[in-house]
């Protein structure tokens, strides 16, 4: 009775972590609200696209400072923080008068708010399952690319038409509330040192977690973490690129309208819960570092492979999710890695200095992709040099190794 109590006590650990990123992911979702801001203040794309932009770099770096706080304060109040921030910031959103303050609202508010949600699942999952830890941060993470499908046609095909975009902003901010609310009083961490019942560590597994606790400093002094950064950085980067120009590159080859939004919001959004979750469950059995260099190196072939492709419906369907996959088997898998490799004790903070390399990615990704397009004026340039980038993160996995314990460290 009591080892069946205390797996339920954990898989509801899960829930937490999952409701949690459920509502947090509607950053993916931003894009709905893009065309009624444009058409009602006259702002252009590179204005929308700045708001996304804000959002992303505070969300990596307010990462950071939620990371550490996670780990001196536990995960409760640092995802009660962020249940408020993301709150606030949608409701302000909802008065938007000029697009400063839509930046300081959704790009600045929203954004912390993201840093401060998302500082706390992986931790929790990481201590709570040292036996099924990809599979369980792939669980609570795949909320993060499963909220767009589900907030992205909610707000785009029944409350913008319905309500208009202010009333969808205070409505979306409601519902997040109560899913941060109760994802909030479900995250907490297992007593110093659990185990679950029955489960003692396999040193020779390929997914051994280590025995030391490294400080941030001693994680950055590893060679394994600029290694996985660049990887990390780049493989994201390609990824984004690709995604953020498959709309305009679907209309040009003439993709009708309802096969669009399926891509944009459906078929993308299930690849990026898929990849997290089923890559971290095959990252249990081969390791983390097999895992993300498996995907990476698919991402290389997919992504040119997209391109070709792209005039015929059903094969750009299958590429989008592969794509799609890829990409979120970085978020994912990187998570797991992180606690595996450095430990659990200060995982918030080394995780965060490691995401730092997708804030990069999200502010950039699209600005490059679009440079490119004007240069060439196709989307060659792009889908290939995301490629390219994709082969460059997979070389910088292939020499990541699992880091040691400082010289005279006892484990």
């Amino acid at each position: 009775m009591a080892e069946s109590h205390g797996m339920i006590n954990r898989w509801w650990r899960v829930v937490g972590g999952l409701l949690m990123n459920l509502a947090l992911g509607s950053l993916y979702a931003w894009s709905v609200f893009v065309a009624p801001l444009e058409k009602e203040f006259g702002w252009k794309r590179a204005d929308t696209s700045s708001v996304f932009g804000w959002a992303v770099i505070v969300f990596a770096l307010s990462f950071i400072i939620a990371g550490r706080l996670q780990d001196k304060l536990g995960p409760f109040m640092v995802s009660i923080t962020g249940c408020i921030l993301l709150t606030a910031g949608f409701l302000l959103s909802a008065k938007t008068t000029s697009l400063t303050y839509l930046i300081i609202c959704f790009g600045v508010v929203v954004g912390i708010g993201n840093g401060f949600g998302y500082a706390t699942p992986i931790p929790v999952m990481a201590k709570w399952f040292p036996d099924k830890r990809g599979l369980a941060v792939g669980l609570a993470v795949a909320g993060y690319g499963g909220g767009s499908a589900i907030f992205g046609p909610m707000a785009n095909l029944w409350l913008i038409p319905t309500y208009g975009w202010r009333t969808t902003f205070t409505i979306l901010g409601v519902i997040f509330f109560v899913m941060t609310l109760l994802g909030a009083f479900l995250l907490k961490n297992p007593p110093v040192g659990y185990r679950p019942a029955g489960w003692t560590p396999a040193p020779a597994s390929k997914a051994a977690a280590t025995t030391y606790e490294f400080t941030p400093g001693e994680t950055l002094r590893t060679p394994a973490f600029y290694f996985m950064w660049i990887a990390y950085a780049l493989g994201t980067f390609g990824g984004f690129m690709v995604i953020s120009q498959l709309v305009p590159f679907a209309k040009s080859m003439m993709i009708p309208a309802g096969a669009l939004t399926a891509i944009t919001l459906v078929i993308g959004a299930a690849g990026n819960a898929s990849g997290r979750i089923l890559s971290g469950w095959m990252s249990d059995a081969m390791g983390r570092l097999n895992v993300l260099r498996l995907m990476i190196g698919i991402s290389a072939v997919a992504m040119p492979i997209l391109y070709l492709t792209g005039s015929n419906v059903m094969l750009l369907y299958v590429m989008v999710f592969i794509v799609y996959w890829c990409y979120g088997t970085q978020l994912s898998v990187n998570g797991s890695a992180t606690s595996d490799f450095w430990g659990t004790k200060n995982a918030g903070i080394n995780y965060g200095m490691l995401f730092t390399a997708w804030g990069v990615t999200g502010y950039g990704a699209s600005k490059v992709a679009g440079m490119l397009f004007e240069k060439y004026k196709n989307y060659q340039a792009a889908f290939y040099t995301a490629a390219a980038l994709a082969v460059v993160a997979l070389l910088c996995e292939l020499m990541a190794k699992r880091p040691s314990p400082p010289s005279g460290a006892t484990t």
